[in-house]
């Protein structure tokens, strides 16, 4: 995923600026908090944050559900201010609101059985048990490809725990950070526990050393992940980290090429191709490589590219001109290097930020298309001899996130996920992420996981209490 602490030149600005992607146009300009906003804004996290940890857990579940709903009462604004700031098809913002509301219940229905005490069984002892307690704020760095769905996915089970949350947005969302910031307190959360602030990096490094900050998580780039997690492993703060990834999507010679196709046009195509959790390198099994990309390329070609507004719109503009540049880039040098070009390859001209769905053939090892994460609608594909082979260019990969393998073998698929390198697998479909299960991944995709019950514990202190009466 690109970095969400260097945001081009806006890193070197005294301000966030919001711009269209589809049309250019500037939408709004967030000062950066200065030194004495920032004071405060970790004086209150810290006083709400006291608060919080004490509330009653029928409370807390009563200030979720009204969390989801507020985002529903929203959800048309919600959906508008993300397609206008970061170009995500409308219908596809809708169901990003959606989908945070649904989370929301969920933890709320799911998170007090998850967190209760845990009773331990030791041979002569009295009594003895785990506690999940809260252990402080929170410090989350945030990218934009999610711009309410990032947010909600770290903020729902971290806040439920009992901490407090204070997120660092990307510059070109700070508009819906604000949003966010504002249905939190609707819902009645203590002010103050989930924070936005907007800053530079130089103060994120003091935000994180600073002593009201009891950990920080960060989904960006592999360069803003290995900073952060310096800085906190300096002042001996525990740290999350979501790399992105290079999702493989193993078609094997006996899957249904149909279904497969058109579950790969929606995992390499969704956002515009700007998913970390998505299908990146289509790795297809010999025999049935040729019937695949046709169809591929096919239904590629057909995606309708436009205005982000528009309900039939499937490709929508990249969020930031120098992130096409790059996309382009990659795909320019993956061609120097020996692949074929089968569609698109180029920048759209006019305004705003759009790319040509792009499908390159040919790509191997050592290509920049399979080397590195391509975020954007670029799919790279690569020949393989046979299963063995096909699992060998899978895990050859510094990124470990998720999987995607495609059979009539189910069975067999259990057992090939076993030895594939990533945080998930997803068989007869593509990448997803969903409450009730984790996401994180490993080699330098990061570590750590949100979501489900190992995310709801993730930021927790799991303190022993062994309890022995008087004899």
């Amino acid at each position: 995923m690109t970095d969400t602490l260097t945001n081009a030149a806006q890193i070197f600005a005294s301000q966030a600026v919001s711009r269209d992607p589809a049309t250019d146009a500037l939408i709004a300009r967030y000062p950066y908090h200065n030194p004495d906003e920032v004071e405060a804004v970790l004086q209150a996290g810290a006083a709400a944050y006291r608060l919080w940890r004490d509330t009653p857990m029928t409370e807390r579940i009563a200030t979720y559900h009204r969390l989801a709903a507020a985002l529903r009462e929203r959800s048309e604004t919600l959906a508008a201010l993300i397609t206008s700031e970061m170009g995500k098809p409308i219908e596809a913002a809708r169901a990003e609101v959606e989908k945070c509301a649904a989370t929301i219940e969920w933890i709320a229905d799911n998170g007090p059985a998850i967190l209760a005490d845990e009773p331990v069984s030791i041979e002569g002892s009295d009594q003895v048990h785990v506690s999940y307690l809260p252990i402080g704020t929170i410090l989350a760095v945030m990218p934009w490809n999610f711009p309410l769905w990032q947010v909600i996915r770290a903020s729902g089970p971290i806040m439920f725990s009992g901490n407090g949350f204070l997120l660092e947005h990307a510059p070109n969302v700070m508009g819906s950070a604000f949003a966010l910031q504002q249905a939190y307190e609707a819902a009645g959360f203590p002010k103050g526990l989930f924070a936005n602030l907007s800053t530079d990096n130089e103060t994120v490094a003091r935000v994180i050393e600073d002593p009201r900050i009891a950990a920080v998580t960060l989904t960006g780039s592999m360069r803003a992940g290995a900073v952060v997690a310096a800085t906190a492993a300096k002042a001996l703060k525990k740290s999350l980290l979501e790399l992105g990834g290079s999702d493989a999507f193993i078609v094997l010679a006996d899957a249904n090429i149909d279904l497969a196709v058109e579950a790969a046009i929606q995992a390499r195509f969704q956002n515009t191709g700007q998913v970390c959790l998505a299908a990146k390198r289509f790795i297809l099994e010999r025999p049935i490589a040729e019937a695949f990309t046709a169809k591929f390329v096919a239904a590629a070609r057909d995606l309708k590219m436009g205005d982000p507004r528009d309900p039939a719109t499937k490709i929508g503009p990249m969020a930031r001109k120098d992130l096409r540049a790059e996309l382009h880039g990659q795909v320019q040098r993956t061609l120097a290097q020996g692949a074929t070009l089968l569609l698109g390859g180029y920048e759209v001209e006019g305004p705003g930020n759009f790319y040509a769905p792009t499908v390159l053939a040919d790509v191997a090892p050592g290509m920049a298309a399979f080397d590195e994460e391509t975020f954007g609608p670029v799919a790279a594909l690569t020949i393989a001899d046979d299963l063995e082979h096909a699992i060998l260019l899978a895990n050859t990969s510094d990124y470990g996130l998720g999987g995607n393998l495609w059979t009539a073998d189910v069975a067999n698929a259990q057992r090939i996920a076993r030895r594939l390198e990533t945080g998930g697998v997803f068989i007869n479909g593509f990448s997803a992420s969903n409450a009730r299960i984790p996401v994180g991944g490993v080699k330098k995709s990061g570590y750590g996981r949100e979501l489900s019950q190992f995310g709801l514990r993730e930021f927790t202190n799991a303190q022993t209490v062994w309890a022995k009466a008087y004899r």
